[in-house]
């Protein structure tokens, strides 16, 4: 089974090169241990950030940190015995954070933002799944005028510097658009720009079965068994062994157990978080996704249901699930919209592969000339999953990428 190229990951930024390959003519393998949309891909609050210009900074104030510090917060939940592995990597992302710091990196982070909805609606179009895009944007509220103060001013430096849009919303205008949400909710900020998808796993299965309308081929098999094969590579599948002479690493949290072994010694960290989704009560709806900037939770209306979501856990990756920023949250969740009874047997857990300088590792292995890395996306694996697929495609077909890449190569770091 010989292949141009072989993609490791079915994830939204795996699926998306291996379409992206497929239409520029070369046949791909993507390889997955799941089927594609059922990983990380699969549990997010589903949204298109467009407004995302700024990538999630680590706060360096010293009441957030002594807040933190209790670790009985909705937004953030540690582990103790997880610290001392991630400091390292949570020292780099505080130095990243300084505010001067975190301007340069939004400046070239926001290229990529820049085309995050476009690039979706193109594929979504060619993929039949354009009933998944909902352009409704996202709502912010708030319970306490200096919250929305706050997030006002950074809105409105947003849209001068990288157009943005936005509408401030009063409470009575926040009724109006949200008329089940907490009455005493001071107001909110929608950003209007942004796309919600009330199924992201549902988006990821059907961009791979356009996919495989392509041409393309999936397989089930184990990332870790790649290895280089002559000038190119090969991987062991539950059909056989898999070759081609290229190979592109999209494995998200799980990109470092393949980089480490080829000798990459890249700064990937991990950000968990938790969903679970719930019916509404009788006779209400939800509109639009919500967050709950105060209390640091944010619900989404989604195909099975209110889905409740948490913030960032900081944990192994692979250390058993302790969701309880969910238990955190629900009640709080309950007095900001009518949720019923719950819908899933037990929390979700995903989990987000991170950088230090909060951007993804996009373009070419600096040490393998027909390998290729795209992952590290944090929070914005969903948004940027389309982007991410076109560049590489660009790349690794020759064509002019329509972006500059430099600042997203691996080489950045000391590989």
């Amino acid at each position: 089974m010989k292949f141009d190229t072989i993609v490791l990951g079915a994830g939204i930024v795996g699926v998306s090169i291996a379409v992206h390959l497929q239409k520029l003519g070369r046949s791909v393998a993507l390889v997955d241990r799941k089927r594609p949309g059922l990983e990380t891909s699969f549990g997010n609050a589903g949204l298109l950030q467009r407004e995302g210009v700024y990538p999630y900074a680590l706060p360096r104030d010293i009441s957030t940190w002594m807040h933190y510090a209790k670790n009985d917060s909705i937004d953030v939940h540690y582990h103790r015995d997880a610290l001392p592995a991630l400091a390292p990597f949570l020292w780099a992302y505080w130095r990243n954070s300084e505010p001067a710091k975190h301007a340069a990196i939004a400046r070239q982070y926001a290229t990529l933002i820049e085309h995050c909805v476009t690039e979706h609606e193109v594929l979504a179009r060619e993929a039949g799944v354009t009933a998944l895009l909902k352009p409704t944007g996202w709502i912010k509220v708030f319970h306490t005028n200096a919250a929305q103060d706050d997030e006002a001013r950074d809105a409105e430096r947003w849209h001068r510097e990288f157009g943005v849009h936005y509408t401030l919303l009063d409470p009575a205008t926040l009724q109006r658009t949200e008329p089940y949400l907490d009455p005493s909710l001071v107001g909110g900020l929608h950003y209007t720009d942004a796309v919600s998808v009330n199924d992201p796993g549902a988006l990821v299965a059907g961009y791979a079965v356009y996919f495989e309308r392509l041409g393309g081929r999936f397989f089930n098999g184990d990332a870790t068994t790649l290895a280089e094969d002559g000038n190119g590579w090969r991987v062991m599948t539950q059909e056989g062994q898999v070759n081609a002479s290229t190979a592109v690493i999209a494995l998200g949290p799980w990109a470092k157990d393949v980089t480490a072994a080829l000798g990459y010694r890249l700064p990937l960290a991990v950000k968990r978080g938790y969903h679970m989704h719930y019916t509404p009560q009788p006779g209400t709806v939800l509109n639009h996704p919500v967050l709950d900037v105060d209390n640091g939770f944010l619900l989404a209306p989604m195909a099975r249901g209110i889905r409740l979501t948490t913030g960032v856990e900081l944990a192994e990756r692979d250390a058993p699930k302790t969701p309880v920023q969910l238990l955190r949250a629900e009640p709080v969740a309950r007095t900001l919209f009518p949720l019923g009874e719950r819908v899933d047997d037990e929390p979700w857990m995903g989990r987000r592969p991170c950088t230090p300088d909060m951007m993804p590792i996009i373009g070419p292995a600096p040490r393998h000339k027909n390998m290729w890395f795209a992952f590290g996306h944090a929070h914005h694996g969903l948004t940027l999953g389309a982007v991410t697929g076109r560049l590489i495609a660009s790349m690794m077909t020759g064509e002019e990428p329509f972006i500059d890449t430099t600042p997203f190569r691996a080489d950045r770091f000391a590989a």
